[in-house]
């Protein structure tokens, strides 16, 4: 039995960015969480080709996929509120315990998740559509935890430039009869990236990399679950769509291939380094 999620105490709730008004700006200076000292089963893992891939999507066809408990944290672009949703590819590496000594494992993972805000706590979180993994590690989530993650084979195919800083090309395939995936993306841009919807850069990049609690359904008994991460402030970088494919997003109606081609925005980071505090809770 999983401990019960009755919320966060007092004090975490005041370090944690309620919801944000519109034109409001957001600083991560001002909204720093420091990391909860790691025991148990914790795990460290460096995430590798990490990718967000966001778009812009009606909201009345994700309101149904998503609790009450929630609600979609919108941005207004051309009169219009629009939700956000995202796609998050990576090469899970280095993934092991992260107050003990253990091996390590690497696997391929790809995140589809909505922006919303836990009316509960005001945090700001991702709403998990659900997730593929290519590991032999799967019935751990899928069956002990009843988290929606889904078996794939997925490949990266990236190269950076010699300096390490850019891509000269990022590709990744994933084949899923839950969701399969196509990617590809170059750098640099030859433009300055804007962000619709948001008051300025700092603003999109908080909201779009920073929130650090996720909620799903849980695949038996179709309750609330919940685990939480912790990251510093990414050092995540424009990227240029060549070709999209998510096959999740397609389905559920949410963003059509054609629409794929035109994403709200594209960041990426070549590695960086998270922790996830596990088990996951399972919420009342």
């Amino acid at each position: 039995m999983h401990d019960v999620e009755r919320g966060p105490a007092p004090a975490e709730r005041s370090a944690v960015p309620l919801a944000r008004d519109p034109g409001q700006t957001l600083r991560f200076a001002d909204h720093w969480v420091p990391p909860t000292p790691v025991s148990g089963i914790n795990v460290q893992c460096r995430l590798r080709h990490f990718a967000i891939v966001s778009y812009a999507v009606d909201p009345e066809p994700l309101r149904g996929l998503i609790p009450p408990r929630f609600r979609l944290d919108t941005v207004r672009i051309d009169g219009r509120d629009q939700a956000l949703v995202s796609a998050v590819p990576f090469l899970n590496v280095d993934f092991g315990l992260a107050a003990y000594p253990s091996p390590t494992l690497e696997m391929a993972q790809v995140d589809y998740r909505a922006y919303v805000i836990d009316q509960h706590s005001g945090e700001r979180a991702v709403w998990f559509l659900g997730t593929t993994l290519d590991s032999w590690t799967l019935p751990l989530p899928r069956y002990l935890w009843q988290q929606p993650w889904h078996p794939a084979r997925t490949r990266f195919d990236c190269e950076l430039e010699p300096g390490g800083q850019f891509y000269r090309h990022y590709r990744m395939h994933s084949a899923s009869a839950w969701g399969s995936a196509e990617l590809s993306l170059r750098q640099p841009v030859q433009q300055a990236p804007t962000y619709p919807g948001f008051a300025d850069e700092e603003t999109a990049l908080f909201c779009l990399t920073h929130p650090l609690v996720g909620f799903y359904h849980r695949l038996r008994d179709r309750r609330l679950g919940a685990y939480r991460v912790w990251h510093d402030r990414l050092a995540v970088q424009p990227a240029e769509l060549l070709s999209a494919r998510f096959a999740l997003f397609d389905r559920l109606g949410l963003v059509n291939y054609a629409r794929q081609q035109f994403p709200h925005s594209v960041l990426v980071q070549p590695i960086n380094d998270f922790t996830v505090y596990l088990p996951p809770t399972r919420l009342e």
